[in-house]
């Protein structure tokens, strides 16, 4: 310790992080936001440099959430009888419903040397990956965050990071009913259109295009 007349032999000094590099990768199944929200954030607030890192998949009832930049004027502008939750991830309001995964990333950015302008180029090379190995081609914006397929958006991306520990994720539309989006700003932009892997041509299982999402954001994570 700088200024300690201690012996060098006297300090203690705690253990260096152990470079954990495994991910586990967690199954949630169909289980409400609220639930799943509060579960991530008692993951981040209790983690430590040890804690190995986590992927969650997810799958939502219907639901309304809102980042932290989000503003009333995009809200529903008609009652669907689907709620409205106030969340702690960035961006503005989106959907999450049947149909859609849900890919929750609990990361030590710092012990993966990433920033979190780098963890979002990663999540959405995944998803340009996943779809082109089906035929799609697809796009990041570097002004919009997300992933589009001519014009139309197909993912969105929300972080939070704590204590260089991020949070939240990204959702994938793969079979949706996408009326929901009608009714909103999706992410703050009026007129935006929203399309699902469905309509572009591409039909496959849910959980094996969550496995093959994980897979490509698996590589970019340790490349």
């Amino acid at each position: 310790m700088a200024g300690s007349t201690r012996p060098a032999a006297a300090v203690s000094r705690p253990p260096p992080p152990r470079a954990t590099t495994a991910i586990a990768v967690r199954n949630l199944g169909n289980v409400p936001y609220d639930r799943t929200w509060e579960a991530m954030k008692t993951f981040t607030g209790t983690r430590t440099a040890d804690t190995p890192d986590e992927l969650w998949l997810a799958e939502h009832p219907p639901v309304y959430t809102v980042g932290i930049a989000g503003r009333d004027e995009h809200f529903p502008r008609e009652d669907q009888g689907i709620p409205v939750i106030r969340s702690d991830r960035g961006g503005q309001i989106t959907y999450h419903g049947p149909g859609q995964i849900l890919l929750y990333t609990l990361l030590d950015l710092r012990r993966l040397n990433l920033g979190v302008r780098a963890l979002v180029r990663r999540l959405e090379d995944s998803v340009v990956a996943l779809l082109a190995s089906r035929g799609v081609t697809a796009t990041g914006d570097p002004d919009r965050p997300g992933v589009y397929v001519q014009g139309a958006k197909v993912a969105a991306l929300g972080l939070r990071v704590r204590g260089g520990c991020s949070f939240h994720g990204l959702s994938l539309n793969v079979d949706m009913d996408l009326s929901p989006f009608d009714s909103i700003d999706p992410c703050g932009q009026r007129g935006l259109a929203v399309t699902d892997l469905r309509r572009l041509g591409v039909a496959a299982p849910m959980d094996t295009l969550g496995r093959e999402l994980v897979r490509h954001l698996m590589e970019r994570l340790h490349g």
